[in-house]
């Protein structure tokens, strides 16, 4: 991604994409304009993934730590972060749209974040069967990415393709999973895009009229 960093509190209303990795993918806004980075830093990352709820909160503590020991370290996550978001950005609107091929080597970058991430994990036998789980013991810094990319490694293998939809909002390009029950939602949030649409559409009969 190229455009601007810019610092940004993260709000209930930013995760409206019905799983953690898409919501992942909306910490750069604007994307069919000129995309804002809103993940500024480290603590920026922790902040929003705290805001997830789908982190052990002790984790995270845990991170802050780490990451007030070794900030380069924390910037070198942070830019792994990026990374991964912008490769599975690719993929995923990719396998959405089905205008053009899935980029091979975003593919092929999420893989190898896969395998680093496999390489830190340790098997773990739960009701529901077997999965692949992390820890900051073994992770580091790298705990945040390598949970999201396994996740996404879920994701991509049920992703609803038929219900993942890209915001056409005006300064949006969110990516959202349709969850209503008919199947038809338009917008990442009615409550912004989607009234923003509704005050324009309204202006202009009103211009039109008026003409």
């Amino acid at each position: 991604m190229t455009g601007a960093v810019q610092a940004h509190d993260f709000r209930p209303r930013d995760l409206v994409g019905g799983h953690v990795v898409i919501d992942l993918l909306n910490t750069v806004t604007a994307r069919n304009a000129e995309p804002v980075d809103w993940l500024d830093g480290y603590p920026r990352l922790l902040e929003w993934a705290a805001l997830t709820g789908h982190f052990d909160p002790d984790a995270l503590a845990a991170l802050e730590r780490l990451a007030e020991a070794d900030p380069a370290g924390a910037e070198r996550a942070l830019d792994r972060i990026r990374e991964l978001r912008e490769d599975l950005h690719d993929v995923v609107t990719a396998l959405v749209q089905q205008d053009d091929p899935v980029p091979g080597e975003a593919v092929r970058r999420v893989e190898w974040q896969w395998k680093r991430a496999a390489a830190s994990a340790h098997l773990a036998i739960a009701e529901n069967g077997a999965e692949l789980q992390v820890d900051v013991a073994a992770s580091g810094l790298d705990y945040l990415s390598h949970r999201l990319v396994l996740d996404a490694f879920d994701l991509l293998r049920s992703l609803p393709a038929e219900r993942t939809r890209v915001c056409p909002g005006v300064r949006c390009g969110w990516v959202f999973i349709d969850g209503s029950r008919g199947g038809r939602r338009r917008w990442c949030d009615m409550a912004t895009c989607g009234n923003a649409a509704k005050g324009r559409t309204h202006y202009q009969r009103k211009r039109k009229s008026a003409s």
